[in-house]
């Protein structure tokens, strides 16, 4: 369900494309986004999640500007944009924090079942800022080489497929350190 949730505002935008074009799609991209926020704000998780605060400020500033210059090519910017603060993010966490970002994100979901070395976390780290930033390049040529439709397939289908194989090998990469209860490191 969670999963549903993260992506609605992608596959409406996707839907909105199909039927009505992309200028509809960004709105309809904006809107979902802020209601996701708000949802998440007041129901879910009672804060403000940075994820999605993020997207929704570039979603506001470059769907805005879609639909200001009437020109798709500042939308299609987007993902691009989402992935590089991501990218940047991550990296930031690799080199001036105590523990790397996916580590802080992840290390709860094995509730005392895994011990992962620090260095494996900080080699996850860096891969998933090098797929963010190649994610984003590949959305830029995607969006400068082919059309909006084939954009926007790749928007839905290629971004949302990569995420999700990326996550099982990460996972699968993951398992090796499952052990029953946690050792000392």
């Amino acid at each position: 369900m969670q999963l549903f949730f993260e992506i609605f505002p992608v596959f409406l935008f996707f839907l909105a494309f199909k039927f009505y074009g992309i200028y509809i799609a960004t709105v309809a991209g904006i809107v979902t986004t802020l209601i996701q926020v708000v949802i998440t704000r007041i129901w879910l998780l009672g804060k403000w999640d940075k994820k999605q605060l993020i997207t929704l400020a570039v979603f506001l500033v470059f769907g805005g500007m879609t639909l200001y210059f009437h020109n798709p090519i500042f939308i299609k910017w987007k993902p691009t944009v989402v992935f590089w603060i991501f990218s940047l993010a991550i990296l930031v966490s690799q080199f001036f924090t105590r523990k790397p970002i996916m580590q802080r994100l992840m290390e709860n979901m094995f509730q005392d079942k895994a011990t992962v070395p620090d260095q494996i976390w900080k080699k996850l780290n860096l891969i998933w800022a090098v797929f963010f930033i190649s994610l984003g390049a590949v959305n830029l040529y995607i969006a400068y080489y082919f059309s909006n439709d084939a954009w926007v397939n790749f928007k839905f289908y290629g971004v949302t497929g990569a995420l999700f194989i990326f996550s099982i090998f990460q996972a699968l990469y993951l398992t090796r350190y499952m052990i029953e209860g946690k050792t000392e490191k």
